[in-house]
């Protein structure tokens, strides 16, 4: 039996090793656009690789239908993944958090292994192969590519992921390969990335990271808040809370809703409180200007950005601000609001959101209910996962369920 995988990153190699193991008698064809195997994977974690994370769930993952994961992460859960791992020889640190990184704190050494079982395996790979289409003549498919076409496959799967970080070659080709088999997809959307707001200031607070409290409205209706870095940029705003509540938010954006943040920089002191301490302040140091003794609390470059906002001039001394400016001070540092207006884009974006729709897929073999024979694993589908190893362990568990089934005739 013959099989192609279009697409050598986590799913796709996953998706050969378990067919391989299954069926050592399969002739598994993988084909990818890049010299190498497993570039997101290498680009992940910062380059540590975040693998995979030990508590993982439905409510870790966003799309038409969340719940679609359930089987695949009850089939491969975290204990059959660290089975997986110690079979190819790579150890795995498992953080408190949840996050497991491979214990090199290398994501080399991780497709290094990978590459070596789809030697052991003799899987071939066709490197820097731009798959231009996939036809299917008298059940057998044929894969198109810019040089020749590969023929005869008796079945396909295709793990080519989407649009999210282009400069690693990423690509909607799986949509477009989907739509001509008559599968419908969700639109897709950058996931995982930084924001553009209405308001940069200038640029004057480029540079400022502080860990705060993030909330998102979604048409003024509070949708989520979440706790983390938050680095001002020239554009709007990135960090690790920005991220994480970036899928949220850019999913409402797709949708054409009004989309705000409101950061707390004192999340540990409420709004009286950080007043009252103010108000202490200018009292005790009242011959010094407001700016000054502002940078106690705050950035000096966010102090002068905050006198503005509050109408309050730069020069003004303590003595000289009344309660009503205090309150001011407190509110917009208790809830600096930003009109979230556009996003970094794919080329900056961890991941993809949208994508081929599930209800047309069978969750338990990843099998298309529309073309028998073709599969579809990763991030190509509408699930998208946080940030923290979700995506990758669903794209390890899909691949898995889809190389099972493939490898049985």
């Amino acid at each position: 039996m013959k099989i192609a995988i279009i697409g050598a990153g986590a799913a796709g190699i996953m998706a050969a090793i378990t067919a391989k193991r299954v069926n050592k008698n399969l002739d598994i064809d993988i084909f990818d656009a890049n010299k190498t195997v497993g570039k997101k994977i290498l680009a992940s974690g910062n380059g540590r690789c975040n693998i995979s994370n030990s508590s993982i769930s439905s409510k870790n993952y966003l799309g038409e239908n969340p719940s679609f994961v359930d089987f695949a992460l009850k089939e491969f859960d975290f204990k059959v993944f660290e089975k997986f791992c110690k079979s190819i020889g790579l150890l795995l640190d498992e953080k408190e958090s949840g996050k497991v990184y491979p214990l090199s704190n290398e994501a080399k050494s991780v497709t290094n292994l990978l590459s070596l079982a789809l030697e052991d395996f003799k899987v071939n790979i066709y490197y820097e192969h731009f798959i231009d289409d996939i036809k299917k003549i008298d059940n057998k498919f044929i894969v198109i590519c810019k040089e020749k076409q590969f023929k005869d496959y008796d079945k396909v799967v295709i793990t080519s992921g989407l649009g999210a970080a282009p400069q690693l070659n990423s690509s909607e080709k799986g949509l477009e390969i989907a739509s001509n088999f008559g599968h419908t997809f969700n639109p897709t959307y950058p996931s995982l990335v930084g924001l553009q707001t209405q308001n940069t200031y200038n640029g004057k607070l480029q540079g400022v990271k502080k860990e705060c409290n993030v909330s998102l409205y979604v048409n003024g209706n509070f949708e989520q808040e979440i706790f983390g870095d938050v680095l001002f940029t020239a554009y709007g705003v990135s960090g690790f809370a920005i991220l994480d509540i970036s899928q949220r938010a850019v999913l409402a954006l797709t949708n054409f809703s009004d989309v705000e943040l409101r950061i707390n920089f004192f999340p540990k002191i409420n709004v009286n409180d950080l007043a009252n301490q103010i108000q202490t302040l200018f009292k005790t140091l009242s011959n010094q200007k407001a700016i000054d003794i502002l940078t106690g609390l705050v950035s000096n470059k966010i102090a002068p950005v905050l006198l503005d906002i509050c109408k309050i001039d730069k020069d003004t001394k303590s003595s000289d601000i009344n309660m009503k400016q205090i309150k001011a001070l407190s509110h917009q540092l208790n809830s600096w609001r930003l009109k979230v207006i556009d996003t970094q884009g794919f080329s900056h974006a961890e991941a993809s959101g949208g994508g081929v729709r599930t209800p047309e897929i069978d969750n338990k073999t990843y099998e298309s209910k529309i073309v028998k024979n073709l599969y579809f694993a990763g991030e190509v589908l509408d699930i998208v996962g946080n940030r923290g190893g979700y995506n990758l362990h669903f794209a390890w568990a899909s691949g898995y369920l889809a190389g099972k089934h493939i490898a049985i005739k």
